[in-house]
This record gives C-alpha cells, sequence and structure tokens, in this order.
C-alpha cells in the first residue's frame, strides 16, 4: 500500500467525491489510519474519542479481530456467490435463521442488502408488491415524518424529512407524504384527555384519512429519530401508532437501521413499547459497520404474500450482493460478541450514565434540554430557554461546537444546533465522562458560561 503524509494525503483526496459533498467543509479534512476501541487516531498520530461509533454503527468498537477473523475465513472459503432465487449460501441461511430468534416475534423473514437505503428502499417496494397482491394496486403512498432520516437514494430521499437533502436533487417521487413528528421538546399538542403522544401520533391518523386510506400502503418511521437530532418519543406514541395503522391497514415500517442491535438498550427499540412493525429495517449495527451489510424483516403476512404469489407475478426485487456470504459472515461473529458481552445490558445501563451525567449541562443558560435513549444521546442548544427560541442559523452554533469539540479530542456531529452522540457500545465510564467534559467545554467556549 503506498504511504502518504498528511499533505500529501489531503492532496490525492482530490479524486475522492465524499458524501455530502463541497469543498468548503473539507479544507481541513481528518485522515483516519487507525482505531481501537472507542479510539480514532488520525495521520498525525492525534487520538480522538469516536462519540457517533464512525457513524452510528460501530456498536461493538474497532479494531474486533475476531470480525476480521471472521471475514478472512469466509473469504479463504467462499468469499461471493449469487443468492438469487435457486442458489444460496450457508453464511445467509443461518444469519436469517439466527435473526428470526432476536427480532421481533411475528418477523420471520429476511432479504439481505449492502446498507440503510436500500433497506429501505426494499421496503417502500415489498409495501407496494404486498397491496398489489392484495387486490389493492391504489395502496401506493408512503408516509413518513419531519425531521426523519431514511436514505438518499430517489424514494428513501423522498421520504426523508430532513429537507436539507433534497433541492438539487428534486422532484421527488410522487406519492411520498409528510407529517409532524413527536418533538417532545418542542411538541404543544395534547390535553388532559389527549397525552401528547397521542395528539402527536394522531397525525398519521389525520393524514390517513385526508389521503384516504384505500390509497396508503406504509408508514415509516425510526423508534429513535437519529440524524434529526436523537428525538425519544413519548412513551404513549407508537402504541398509538400502531393501532392507526391496524386500523386502517396500512403497513408500519420501523426503520431501526440505527436503532437496531442494542444501540438504546434492547435487541431492537420498539421492543421498550412492546410494538411491533410490519417490516423492520436495519443494517449498520448488524456488522457494527465493518462490512456493509443491511436487511429487511418481514411478518408472516407479507412473507405468504412472497411465497403465494403466482410466477408471473414474483418479488421481483434483487441487488448482486443481497445476502454476500462474508458480510453474513461478519454479521454472525457481531451477534457473537453482543450476545457474549451482553451488549443490550451494557448500552442500558452505561446509556443511562452517559445521559445523567449530561445533564449536568442543563445548567448552562444555552442548553435547552439533553435527552437520549440507551447509547443514544443529544444536547440541544437555544438562544432562550425560557420561550426556547433557538439561534439564527447564520450563527451555525451547532456547528462551531461540534468543531470545538474536535480540537479537545471528540469527534462527532451536530444537526443544526442539536450536538449529538452515539459512542460505541463498549465505550469506558471513563471515557464516557471524557465525552461529556469535552462536550461541555466546547459548549463554554463558544458561548460563554
Amino acid at each position: 500500500m503506498k504511504e502518504y503524509d498528511l499533505q500529501s494525503a489531503i492532496e490525492a483526496d482530490k479524486h475522492l467525491i465524499h458524501p455530502l459533498h463541497h469543498p468548503s467543509t473539507h479544507e481541513n479534512p481528518k485522515i483516519w489510519v487507525s482505531a481501537k476501541g472507542s479510539i480514532l487516531t488520525d495521520i498525525e498520530g492525534k487520538e480522538y474519542l469516536d462519540g457517533l461509533s464512525g457513524l452510528w454503527n460501530v456498536n461493538v468498537g474497532h479494531g474486533r479481530k475476531e470480525l476480521a477473523d471472521a471475514a478472512a475465513a469466509q473469504m479463504s472459503q467462499l468469499a461471493y456467490a449469487s443468492a438469487y432465487t435457486g442458489s444460496s449460501n450457508l453464511r445467509a441461511i443461518e444469519l436469517a435463521e439466527r435473526l428470526a430468534d432476536i427480532t421481533y416475534q411475528g418477523i420471520n423473514a429476511f432479504f439481505f442488502t449492502s446498507g440503510g437505503g436500500e433497506s429501505n428502499e426494499s421496503a417502500f417496494k415489498t409495501a407496494r408488491f404486498f397491496w398489489k397482491s392484495q387486490g389493492k394496486p391504489d395502496k401506493v403512498k408512503i408516509i413518513s415524518r419531519e425531521l426523519g432520516y431514511h436514505g438518499v437514494t430517489m424514494a428513501t430521499m423522498s421520504a426523508t424529512g430532513l429537507t436539507a437533502y433534497w433541492p438539487m436533487f428534486e422532484p421527488r417521487v410522487p406519492n411520498f407524504l409528510l407529517i409532524p413528528g413527536p418533538y417532545p421538546y418542542y411538541f404543544d399538542g395534547g390535553d388532559e384527555n389527549t397525552p401528547q403522544g397521542v395528539a402527536a401520533a394522531n397525525f398519521l391518523e389525520e393524514a390517513i384519512l385526508r389521503e384516504g386510506p384505500e390509497t396508503v400502503a406504509a408508514f415509516i418511521a425510526e423508534p429513535v429519530q437519529g440524524a434529526g437530532g436523537v428525538i425519544v418519543p413519548q412513551d404513549e406514541y407508537f402504541p398509538r401508532i400502531r393501532e392507526i395503522c391496524t386500523q386502517y391497514d396500512v403497513l408500519f415500517i420501523a426503520d431501526e437501521v440505527i436503532t437496531g442491535f442494542c444501540r438504546t438498550g434492547s435487541w431492537f427499540a420498539l421492543d421498550r413499547w412492546g410494538v411491533e412493525p410490519d417490516i423492520l429495517s436495519f443494517a449498520k449495527g448488524i456488522t457494527s459497520g465493518y462490512i456493509p451489510l443491511g436487511g429487511i424483516g418481514l411478518s408472516d403476512r407479507i412473507r405468504d404474500a412472497i411465497m403465494d404469489a403466482e410466477p408471473g407475478k414474483r418479488w421481483m426485487h434483487a441487488y448482486t450482493y443481497s445476502g454476500h456470504p462474508t458480510a453474513c459472515a461478519v454479521g454472525l461473529a457481531n451477534l457473537d460478541i453482543m450476545e457474549r458481552e451482553d451488549l443490550v445490558t451494557r448500552a442500558a445501563e452505561n446509556g443511562a450514565h452517559l445521559i445523567n451525567q449530561l445533564k449536568s449541562l442543563e445548567s448552562h443558560p444555552n442548553v435547552g434540554e439533553v435527552r437520549g435513549l440507551g447509547m443514544m444521546a443529544a444536547v440541544e442548544l437555544v438562544e432562550d430557554k425560557a420561550t426556547r427560541k433557538n439561534f439564527d442559523r447564520s450563527r451555525k452554533i451547532g456547528e462551531t461546537v461540534s468543531a470545538v469539540a474536535i480540537e479537545k479530542g471528540l469527534f462527532s456531529r451536530a444537526r443544526e444546533d442539536v450536538y449529538c452522540l452515539a459512542p460505541p457500545l463498549t465505550t469506558s465510564r471513563s471515557e464516557l465522562e471524557r465525552i461529556v467534559d469535552c462536550t461541555g467545554e466546547a459548549i463554554r467556549a463558544v458561548l460563554g458560561g
């Protein structure tokens, strides 16, 4: 492999187009060369706490040799084989069987993808397939939520409720519509007879009735909105969502690309509210980011529709790398680590510690709220706590806090003025406390106090 120093790497990096690319935000890039546990090391040898698990995905931490060994062993035996109908491989079979044991009770069949965007794209197509198979071809609309993130393919971008992703790629795909989400810090709906979470969920019912239930295929939601700012819903929100979807015969797609695989202190986040989806989208944590893998899990009702279809009306959906044997082997080894090290419990306990420690920052005059669930947390920065007035976006407070935190040795990201944290589930208590210290130091450096 070619050797680089910082300047030669930056110069060569000009050949690479990055996600969300613009030169103005890539003037002084971090060039990462190694990582171990919760620590990232750049090309200059400087170390940083990984405050976002890579991109919400390195759940078991960096540098796990057993995952590299699993990939090498499978590559030596069968690196790739097609999983198109008529072919299969043992690792994909084993991983699907394993997932049937740890996902929701009603989810027992799985299709594999290479990541979250492909997973949600597959979920949308599967919802449309299902209703066509049921003799209801007009049920095609997908409802999603403001501040939701579901990917950036044309369809998943159209479902994504972060509007910055839209302008240079519009028009969006027809038959996608947004409703408000359950943002407890700002939501002022509900009354003594209608809890806030129910009032927020009722936006879905209003949209279904407005569009016509006979036209709506599915509703998609993240149990905790991640990229939108770690928005944890009210406890009554998802039970009401499930009730509405059942009442109007609308499929519920749970986007657990971030929240799956122990992140929130349970294998999958909807368990917290005793709710099951019809389609489960997953990715990221299934391999802890060591190799691309994602997928969807299907309820028995949807699986049966696929299995019972006439040959000429089959589920004509496919990816070259679906069921990739090496990726599935890494996924299996990753699940072994999660079970052996009880990362469900560890994420719940350490996540509670992280959030409790971050709560100390709420004494700052510009920290409106600290919130989170499991090993997902956010610090909401506001200009005025009493009125919950936001800073003018031109000030770029969140981005500046994030940049100062990086200078102090903590690498994470902000969504506007919400600073997000989701460190690896294996992060130690002392490292979590350093994350809190760096966050507080960055906030005070930018905003005083």
